[in-house]
């Protein structure tokens, strides 16, 4: 018997709830806070979504999208264009590959390589705006960057272990 429309529906909002949060969470980094400096640290959200979601469910969050929630980054923080592109790819290509690796291992195993790969990965964003903009960026603000984002890991994890568990237990 043939799925109804409705079933079809329902399939493909699952299959998106990956991508939607993760762009909701690069648009929490673009709400002004009203709080002086803190638009230069605030957290990496959306790194952190394609990490998660690069690990757990790679096949609903593949590496064009990940380039495009980068893309979207670069447009909403003001970056130059295909910075965060190329870093998100980079996270989503790296954490994909280790997905093996990281399945049944401890909460403590994650967020060790997660602060591995974001260093790297913030890392590689400072060189290339350093290097397109024609000077050195002031290192502290991304440091500070680092350690919101790093600190923030532990409860956004849980945060989309539940919404995976609530809507993509089935798909």
């Amino acid at each position: 018997m043939k799925p109804s429309i409705w079933v079809k529906m329902d399939t493909w909002v699952r299959h998106s709830v990956p991508f939607g949060i993760t762009v909701f969470l690069l648009l929490l980094t673009a709400i002004p806070t009203h709080m002086p400096g803190l638009a230069g640290i605030a957290p990496m959200l959306p790194l952190m979504g394609v990490y998660y979601w690069a690990i757990y469910r790679p096949d609903l969050l593949p590496a064009w999208l990940a380039f495009i929630i980068g893309l979207l980054y670069d447009i909403v923080g003001g970056t130059p264009l295909g910075v965060n592109a190329l870093v998100m790819l980079l996270v989503q290509g790296t954490a994909a590959s280790q997905r093996k690796f990281f399945l049944g291992k401890s909460f403590a195993v994650t967020w060790w390589a997660f602060a591995l790969l974001t260093g790297g990965a913030i890392g590689i964003a400072w060189l290339l705006v350093s290097a397109l903009k024609g000077r050195t960026i002031d290192p502290m603000p991304v440091l500070f960057e680092y350690l919101m984002t790093l600190s923030l890991f532990p409860l956004l994890t849980w945060a989309l272990a539940r919404t995976q568990m609530a809507f993509l237990r089935d798909v």
